[in-house]
């Protein structure tokens, strides 16, 4: 954080009862009886919690044009099919029949929609029970979280003045926080609270509306929606009318720019269909404006990251239930640190939008004019979402765990000492704030203090500690867990990860300097190569590559980690990069430090990459359509018999997310056709494109180490780590390609006992054009939701 800057606790210290008796209920009474602060009476913005709330937010949904337009036009469409078939006759009373029937559906419709808004709807309808709750809340959080919640006093100072603008002019503030767990909401509802500020309305999956927890939540201010709208019209009109009304009359919104929770640590890519609801709000002129704060959500500890471990190495995810909400916190004092929360300065969608557009008016006119409007809006989706999830990392604050987690796993050897440690913690402590990073403020708190905290709330599941040497040493024990809190510092040095991964084609060559130096047109080449095959897993800035890969190599220059050496002819033209001297004299830690952060993230895109060998068809098969979850789930068990037999350096590599990120980006680049029918009961299928199919031996029927996607792996692995827990050469071409085919062996004998029938015409299945000018219009559109960022 920057000097200027200050912290404190937004939850007050509650007495207990075993300890503090008298003083336990005289807090209880200042919360039933609404003292102070506690009444939640005057607060910034429109009115809530009253009885009637939702009666009337019901009743202006219901009364929505939109609404009533989309229910005569569904009704209307019905007869049509009716009178299609006959059923009205041909008599004089035809049409008095049409008209009758017609009424009739819109009637039926109208009490759907009733009936889909009263289990959606928030229902604030109780002052005495959002006091209940937030008492019953911060006793919960004191427990889970002993540190309480740290806000910036600026930024919430800040927010307020926002605030009291927004709520003159009759306007909307739309949080969009990033989503690491389930306190994320309750956090910014509790901020909220004890700001005085309207309570966001917040849209929830509807896979947490289970008993008792459903309810509560809802009574608290959470709007069910389902994870998938599918082609029900009325549902997406109902939720688009909801927006409208709460934005239109100035209430408060909170939306996950991720969706879902990540399970990996750092940002995921944005999911555009609220934004996308957000966005035709003020984009159709329904809406006049409304205000977008990013929210940044950091924790020492994250409550379920046991359960994302499991989940991501391929445990199917369980049902949200009320057992295991309780079991998760166990209730008991689990000192899990502390929850920061970061608020962006909020901004003016409808200027964004103009601004937007302004921008788009000056580009040259599309192929297609009838696709105009189309992509305008979706290029105004992309842009922000992106720029939301940019701000969201500029906000971010680096805790204590997240850069010992950073340390311990890029660092070589089994283990670090605790005075070392501290040493590389404070120096990625000022890597940090020197990339416009924060650090967590601990108020002048020594290293070995924060270090030692932060070991604590780790615990010893994750971090172990060998007594019994000459200083104690420390051990990462669960690689994989502690992979989420380094996810949480990646974002800001992905750049220089990249430009080390690329150098390390020459670096791992050994020698001298001359023998591991490489010029700089290799360099761009492969740094190019990367940025495009991490362009789903990253944020890059959006300056363009040579803008880009010139400030990063200045950066790394500055800090004295490479030796940037500039051609005799011209002093601006980049010759060749290589370690710099004193890089060489320290063992490389800091330039291992990039490499050791990139190189799960290129371990799985090798896996991924090598992993499609296995759709190679056997000799004498015609190519088959194969389910993709069962594909992507022997490419996971592929990944683990590998890192077992020492062919993978790390297990994040058979990371789940990692892999379907990787898998979406061979569908983008042509490598695999996926199919999908609009009948969910019919699989998703996938199959390899003929142009990468790879070859067999035509006597042996073994896999070739030859061809375009053998190519393509092998130079994701020119940037792979290398060891001696891995065997290279010769080993992968034979070794690791044989297990290859005999996992795809048993997916295509899998394939030939279902006997799935091919899909019947009427199921539409939808096959993704592998040529690059095939599909052109729809793969342009796609491609614009799509982050084409690259280093």
């Amino acid at each position: 954080m920057t000097p200027k800057e200050s912290d404190q606790s937004f939850i007050d210290r509650i007495a207990r009862f075993r300890t503090q008796p008298l003083e336990f209920l005289r807090e209880i009474s200042l919360h039933v009886s609404g003292t102070g602060w506690r009444s939640y009476d005057h607060i910034i913005g429109q009115p809530v919690f009253y009885q009637g709330f939702s009666e009337k937010m019901k009743n202006n949904v219901m009364v929505h044009p939109n609404l009533q337009a989309k229910i005569a036009e569904l009704a209307q469409k019905r007869v049509a099919v009716e009178d299609n078939d006959g059923l009205f006759g041909t008599g004089l009373d035809h049409r008095v029949k049409m008209d009758r029937r017609r009424r009739d559906i819109e009637k039926s419709l109208r009490e759907v929609s009733e009936d889909l808004l009263d289990k959606m709807i928030c229902k604030m309808e109780s002052k005495r029970f959002i006091r209940g709750a937030y008492w019953l809340v911060t006793q919960l959080m004191l427990r889970i979280y002993n540190q309480g919640i740290h806000v910036s006093s600026e930024e919430v100072i800040r927010l307020r003045e926002v605030a009291e603008q927004a709520a003159k002019k009759k306007q909307s503030i739309i949080f969009l926080p990033c989503h690491r767990s389930h306190i994320d909401y309750v956090s910014l509802q509790v901020i909220c609270y004890r700001l005085g500020m309207t309570l966001p309305t917040v849209v929830a999956g509807d896979n947490l509306n289970f008993p008792v927890v459903g309810p509560f939540l809802q009574h608290a201010g959470a709007m069910w929606i389902r994870r998938s709208f599918g082609d029900d019209q009325l549902y997406t009109t109902i939720v688009q009318s909801y927006m409208d009304t709460l934005l239109a009359n100035g209430f408060n919104v909170e939306c996950f720019i991720e969706g879902g929770r990540s399970r990996t640590g750092k940002l995921l890519s944005p999911k555009f269909g609220i934004l996308g609801f957000f966005m035709d709000s003020i984009y159709s002129g329904r809406v006049e404006d409304a205000l977008v704060c990013p929210v940044s959500t950091q924790y020492d500890k994250v409550l379920e990251v046991d359960s994302y471990v499991s989940e991501l190495l391929g445990q199917p995810k369980r049902k949200e239930n009320l057992g295991d909400f309780l079991s998760s916190s166990s209730l008991l004092s689990l000192k899990l640190g502390r929850v920061d929360v970061r608020f962006h300065e909020p901004w003016s969608l409808r200027q964004f939008i103009d601004e937007q557009h302004a921008r788009f008016t000056k580009m040259p006119p599309q192929i297609n004019e009838s696709d105009e409007h189309l992509d305008e809006r979706v290029r105004l989706l992309r842009t922000f979402g992106y720029r939301v999830l940019k701000e969201i990392n500029d906000v971010s604050v680096v805790m204590p765990t997240a850069l010992i987690g950073t340390v311990l796993l890029t660092l070589r050897g089994r283990g670090v000492g605790k005075s070392e440690l501290i040493r590389r913690v404070e120096w990625l402590s000022e890597r940090v704030k020197s990339r416009g990073g924060r650090v967590a403020h601990l108020a002048g708190t020594e290293t070995s203090v924060v270090v030692e905290r932060g070991l604590q709330v780790l615990g010893p599941n994750l971090v172990g500690v060998q007594q019994g040497l000459a200083e104690e040493t420390y051990y990462a024990v669960d690689r994989f867990q502690l992979s989420f809190y380094r996810n949480m510092t990646i974002h800001l040095f992905v750049l220089e990860a990249l430009v080390s991964a690329g150098m390390y084609i020459n670096v791992k060559q050994g020698g001298g300097p001359e023998q591991q130096r490489i010029s700089y047109e290799d360099l761009r080449a492969q740094v190019s190569f990367l940025s495009r095959l991490f362009r789903g897993e990253f944020i890059f800035p959006t300056e363009g590559l040579e803008v880009n890969l010139s400030q990063t190599l200045k950066i790394l220059e500055q800090d004295n980690v490479i030796k940037v050496v500039y051609t005799s002819t011209d002093p601006t033209k980049v010759d060749y990069v290589t370690l710099s001297d004193f890089e060489r004299e320290s063992g490389r830690e800091n330039y291992d430090f990039y490499c050791f952060l990139i190189w799960p993230f290129v371990e799985a895109s090798w896996l991924g990459a090598i992993s499609l060998m296995m759709l190679t068809p056997p000799l004498g098969r015609e190519p088959a359509r194969l389910e993709l979850n069962k594909v992507q789930n022997q490419a996971q068990l592929f990944g683990k018999t590998l890192y077992y037999q020492g062919d993978l350096s790390y297990i994040e590599a058979v990371n789940k997310e990692t892999l379907k990120n990787a898998y979406q980006r061979f569908e983008d680049e042509g490598i695999i056709i996926v199919t999908k029918s609009r009948d969910k009961k019919i699989p998703v299928t996938v199959r390899l494109a003929d142009e990468w199919t790879p070859p067999r031996d035509p006597e042996s029927g073994r896999l070739l180490a030859r061809g375009k996607l053998w190519e393509f792996a092998d130079m994701i692995s020119q940037s792979r780590r290398e060891g001696k827990n891995r065997r290279d050469g010769a080993t992968v071409k034979t070794r690791v390609l044989g297990l290859a085919d005999k996992v795809g062996q048993a997916l295509f004998d899998d394939a030939a006992t279902a006997a799935q029938p091919p899909p019947h015409e009427d199921s539409k299945t939808v096959e993704r054009p592998v040529s690059p000018t095939a599909g052109k219009a729809k793969r342009r559109r796609r491609g614009i939701m799509q982050s084409r960022s690259r280093l």
